[in-house]
């Protein structure tokens, strides 16, 4: 669990950014219309779109633009955007996992095997890489929501397979398929959940030198800048001493 709420922590750094609000709520309205096209407007009868909803409000986008972002889903004119999965090897061998919704399908492939390519990697067929990571539900709550002991008990009893908690919060883990359902059953006995959402969660991690964290971390910057790119996952773990260079 270290290495996923470390490598998620950097995967969120460039988002808080004042400076990348304008990309980051273009991304997250672009899922939402996405998950209302796909199923029903209502995010409480629509799983994917409530995590998407969820996931917007924790970056603080105003309703308006929610409300907006749905509404488009029902549009004759709205964009049809296809879903993407990249997998591909970085610097040191590191096995990342990219997702992106894009409208032009060889546009966005381009990019990526170029980021890929520049970075001294390589993207490769899917399922090279991702046998390397569980798909699962993620389900987060405030740090003020309870002990460590007192989650770990209403995980189990809201069917999660485990919870972990840190001074960020916490975060329950549970089968991809059972997300909706662990995810109304904890909101059920701690309210509403801070995010909720499917990942990619690496089996194990790989501690990689600084060096070759620079230039993992820059690939990953790139690729999170891209308009297409929703998601980035990688199995990597940076040392203490570059995950405090980077917070500066």
């Amino acid at each position: 669990m270290a290495g996923h709420s470390q490598f998620a922590n950097i995967m969120h750094r460039k988002g808080k950014q004042d400076a990348k609000r304008s990309k980051l709520f273009s991304k997250l309205a672009r899922e939402i219309t996405v998950a209302a096209k796909l199923g029903l407007p209502d995010p409480n009868m629509n799983a994917r779109l409530r995590a998407a909803v969820l996931a917007a409000r924790a970056e603080n986008m105003p309703k308006d633009n929610i409300d907006r972002a749905i509404k488009k889903a029902a549009g004759a004119d709205g964009e049809n955007y296809d879903e993407i999965r990249y997998e591909g090897y970085g610097p040191g061998g590191v096995a990342l996992i990219v997702e992106a919704l894009t409208d032009n399908r060889n546009r966005t492939a381009s990019d990526v095997r170029s980021y890929f390519t520049k970075a001294g990697g390589n993207l490769a067929e899917t399922g090279a890489v991702s046998f390397m990571f569980d798909r699962v539900g993620v389900i987060e709550y405030d740090a003020d929501k309870g002990s460590p002991d007192a989650m770990l008990e209403a995980a189990l009893e809201a069917g999660a397979d485990d919870c972990a908690s840190s001074e960020d919060g916490h975060e329950f883990i549970c089968a991809a398929e059972n997300l909706a359902e662990v995810t109304k059953a904890l909101e059920t006995q701690l309210g509403e959940a801070r995010k909720s959402g499917l990942v990619w969660r690496p089996q194990n991690t790989v501690a990689v030198d600084d060096e070759t964290g620079e230039k993992l971390m820059r690939l990953v910057d790139n690729l999170d800048d891209h308009d297409d790119v929703q998601h980035v996952y990688a199995n990597f773990e940076l040392s203490d001493a570059l995950m405090a260079k980077l917070a500066e």
